[in-house]
């Protein structure tokens, strides 16, 4: 039997699927802990600067190498650490695949150790997961009590002084999302029920995504959006930083699920990137030749799932070399989501750009044989 993680009777991180960062990176936490020697903020694990070195990478004075978990403008995430040691809240605001989660869970490993009080944001989120609830057993038998309370995540958060981290926040309707008001402003939350109230402890603060493109769908009040510091994450700004994501994520991901080693075949995710850049900005490398841009997210995750699932295909059933077939089919199934519209873009692009490109021969054909 398992039980919960970060030191309450944790399986060890070899044992799970997908260890928590603070599981994952701990060695790395612990090390620059020891050397850091900056002042932190109450309640903080670490000091602003060894948060971002621990985001961004770097060597400490012993000549431990921090391996980069996020790669983007550095004033960026000096921005999003600086607010975490404020009052304010931190909004990390972008399209799909610029990393919000990523570097959410991250942020809360660094400052707090703790990564898991989550709280995932969709259309039937009810306030009491952002408040609390009741163990309806115990209410009916013993009245209001601590013991018949059920704790938020948030709620948790700031008994313990820590790090709230609540995921698609503009999927969660209006009344859900403003339950989080009275909590940043007074950074306390009354329990009326009990006649009483919770104080959160130094060190508290809520970290909230949102997508880009979920704007619309239920938009934070006004009163909210003045308790959040805003922090909009682009797109990786070139293809090399693109591809050293995909890289290195693929890597990652591969050695947790054990896949059998294959080679990194940089060309074959230098492609998948190509494509999905080319499409999702409707223009061509070269800046020569516009084009249809399909309908769905072709960010950064998707071409590393992409890339995954090629290696799988690679490792399973190819040679052990990742080749365009083992791609291709992967990024036909994310390029066209819609029969109609999108598969008229993606065939558009196969023939006009794809064809003639010099040295893509092989994927042409690939994606022409799965299309």
């Amino acid at each position: 039997m398992t039980t919960p993680p970060n030191g309450r009777g944790a399986a060890s991180p070899d044992a799970v699927l997908r260890p928590h960062a603070e599981q994952e990176h701990a060695a790395e936490l612990a090390r620059l802990a020891e050397h850091d020697d900056r002042p932190r903020p109450p309640g903080w694990r670490l000091s602003p600067q060894a948060v971002t070195v621990y985001l961004l990478g770097g060597e400490l004075p012993d000549g431990t190498a921090i391996v980069p978990k996020y790669v983007g403008p550095r004033r960026l995430v000096e921005v999003a650490v600086a607010t975490l040691a404020t009052d304010r809240a931190l909004l990390l605001l972008g399209v799909p695949g610029t990393a919000k989660t990523w570097l959410s869970e991250h942020l809360a490993a660094a400052v707090s150790g703790d990564s898991t009080l989550l709280v995932q944001g969709t259309a039937g989120t009810p306030e009491e997961a952002v408040r609390y609830g009741w163990n309806y057993a115990r209410l009916l038998a013993e009245g209001p009590s601590e013991r018949a309370l059920v704790e938020s995540p948030v709620l948790r958060a700031m008994r313990r002084g820590s790090v709230a981290r609540i995921e698609e926040l503009t999927r969660m309707p209006g009344d859900v999302q403003d339950a989080l008001i009275t909590i940043l402003s007074e950074k306390a939350l009354p329990v009326p029920e009990l006649g009483t109230e919770v104080q959160a402890r130094k060190g508290f603060t809520v970290i909230a995504t949102a997508n880009d493109r979920d704007r619309g769908v239920h938009e934070p009040s006004s009163a909210l959006r003045r308790r959040f510091n805003t922090v909009v994450l682009p797109l990786p700004d070139t293809i090399e930083d693109e591809v050293e994501i995909v890289a290195r994520r693929v890597a990652q991901i591969g050695a947790g699920l054990e896949l059998p080693e294959t080679p990194a075949g940089l060309e074959e995710i230098r492609r998948v990137v190509t494509v999905f850049r080319e499409l999702r900005s409707g223009l061509t490398g070269d800046g020569r030749t516009r084009l249809k841009s399909p309908g769905g997210t072709l960010g950064t995750a998707e071409a590393i799932s992409v890339v995954t699932g090629g290696l799988a295909l690679a490792a399973h059933f190819g040679d052990g070399v990742l080749r365009a077939a083992d791609v291709a089919g992967g990024i036909v199934g994310a390029v066209v989501q819609d029969p109609a519209s999108d598969r008229v873009a993606w065939q558009e692009y196969l023939e006009t750009v794809v064809r003639d490109r010099p040295g893509w021969g092989d994927f042409y054909r690939a994606c022409r044989e799965v299309s």
